[in-house]
């Protein structure tokens, strides 16, 4: 179900009845380069970029007004804590200062309507997560080590204890750096296939590569849950923020993210 507000470059994802779930694009904001992919106004949404606090405070709120309610963000650390959120933080963030963060933890879960979920991303993979039946959603932070360590797992763990099942659930995993792009040394290559084969992956210039929205669709599919894959790569993709594009250049990027409430 997506909204009627507008905010450029979102790509809005079903995942049903009395859920609102979008991606982000690079596009639509305040923030100036590098944290824009284009001469227009950039929506960075990470504060950990060197972006100034203010800014990306303004880019949070039209996030949250294209949402229709505020929107939480974690402190990600590419690990797999998953951290649960309530009507208490549904106050917080709704607040005219709202938290900088919900805590440090690469998953949020929560059963609170009019609580947006967020979860930041410039190529790693964003995960969102709903059973719409139970009225809980999720999202997960999925880098190399999350996909290692299993995050996804454990955001679905979250959902099942708190009344969902994996064969009602529904997942949208987002733009991320694709397996044509992700060039990585072979032995890294080597270390996470081994735990989620349909990671491993060739470059286009035919180097070892890491296909980590594979990998993800992949882990979601032992849990019996079907996943929307998002076809856009963030390093091929220009409206798309992504740390590898800006890394080779040497300069900073901004973050987008993947929005999921329940209305």
């Amino acid at each position: 179900m997506s909204d009627t507000r507008t905010l450029a470059g979102v790509h809005p994802v079903d995942l049903g009845d009395g859920v609102h779930a979008f991606f982000t694009a690079g596009t639509g904001g305040v923030s100036p380069a590098p944290w824009s992919p284009s001469d227009g106004g950039g929506l960075n949404l990470g504060l950990n970029v060197s972006d100034d606090a203010a800014r990306v405070a303004v880019n949070r709120s039209l996030v949250a007004e294209r949402l229709g309610a505020p929107v939480a963000f974690a402190t990600q650390v590419h690990g797999d804590v998953v951290l649960e959120l309530g009507p208490a933080e549904r106050v917080a963030w709704a607040a005219h200062r709202p938290p900088a963060s919900a805590g440090e933890g690469d998953a949020l879960v929560t059963a609170e309507r009019g609580l947006g979920l967020g979860v930041l991303v410039a190529d790693c993979v964003p995960v969102l997560l709903a059973d719409p039946e139970a009225r809980v959603v999720a999202v997960a932070h999925a880098g190399r080590k999350g996909v290692l360590t299993g995050v996804v797992h454990r955001a679905l763990d979250a959902l099942v204890a708190r009344g969902a099942d994996p064969a009602r659930v529904r997942a949208a995993v987002g733009p991320a750096v694709c397996g044509r792009c992700y060039e990585v040394p072979g032995a890294m290559r080597d270390e996470v296939a081994a735990v989620v084969p349909e990671t491993r992956a060739t470059t286009s210039e035919g180097t070892p590569g890491l296909d980590l929205p594979a990998g993800v669709v992949a882990q979601l599919a032992v849990r019996g849950v079907a996943a929307t894959r998002v076809e856009r790569c963030t390093l091929e993709d220009a409206s798309l923020f992504s740390h590898r594009r800006a890394s080779g250049v040497g300069t900073t990027t901004g973050r987008q993210a993947g929005i999921i409430a329940l209305i």
